[in-house]
């Protein structure tokens, strides 16, 4: 069994439920799909040239200490058209990459940044209702990858967050090529995003990590871990295995 390299981008900490899980899943994934991932814990102030991995997992536990870290790595998967999975402050982070490098925008994150200077506003600002600790129903755009990856139009996740995306730049956002594919099923926010044209770039609001008791990966899981394996298996071809 071939091992794939993931950056899991993130300030490992034992008070952080979704990092003690990490460990779980990926054996899950290796036992249950058949996909070793050995993963690399890169604290986000040390998230600088990982072009090399097969893989890039923005994992929970914002604020992060360095916001400009857990960025660059969102970045680093989007133009090398590495597989990216953004979870809850990673989904977070992902937009906010998206939007001052494709779209332009000069925004900042709430949770970072108390005061938006120069010019900046906030792209992520608190929830209505914080989801801390909470279930929630998310409806997928039909056709939309999430949709494919959990076969259903309907799901329920767990979170354990208190920010998402300012409503006021979901067109702008998308006018650019993004697509919002998941929604609240209370209030219609937006829940996930992915880049149609890319390999594998996802971001969920909602923590897969918190499903079940950690002994079977999540179905978002075992996409981007599919991902990760069907992009290196690519890159190992040879030109005369190519051809057939």
């Amino acid at each position: 069994m071939t091992s794939l390299r993931i950056a899991v981008v993130g300030d490992r900490s034992p008070g952080v439920r979704a990092h003690t899980r990490v460990p779980l899943l990926l054996e899950a994934l290796r036992e249950r799909d058949g996909v070793a991932l050995d993963a690399y814990w890169i604290p986000t102030t040390d998230a600088r040239d990982l072009d090399a991995f097969d893989g890039i997992w923005v994992v929970p536990g914002s604020p992060y200490l360095s916001e400009s870290g857990a960025v660059e790595a969102a970045r680093t998967a989007r133009e090398h058209g590495i597989p990216f999975l953004g979870t809850c402050g990673g989904f977070q982070h992902m937009l906010l990459e998206y939007a001052r490098n494709v779209c332009g925008l000069d925004v900042a994150h709430a949770e970072n940044t108390p005061e938006a200077g120069d010019g900046a506003d906030f792209l992520l600002m608190p929830l209505r209702c914080s989801l801390a600790g909470h279930e929630a129903m998310v409806r997928l755009a039909p056709g939309s990858l999430i949709e494919q990856i959990m076969g259903t139009p309907v799901t329920v996740e767990s979170y354990n967050c208190s920010y998402g995306l300012n409503e006021r730049y979901e067109r702008v956002l998308t006018e650019h090529g993004l697509v919002f594919s998941g929604h609240a099923g209370d209030d219609g926010t937006v829940r996930v995003a992915e880049l149609p044209g890319h390999p594998f770039f996802l971001g969920t609001l909602f923590q897969p990590e918190l499903a079940g008791d950690g002994s079977r990966p999540h179905p978002v899981l075992s996409a981007f871990a599919a991902a990760v394996a069907a992009r290196a298996s690519a890159a190992t071809r040879t030109p005369a295995a190519a051809s057939h």
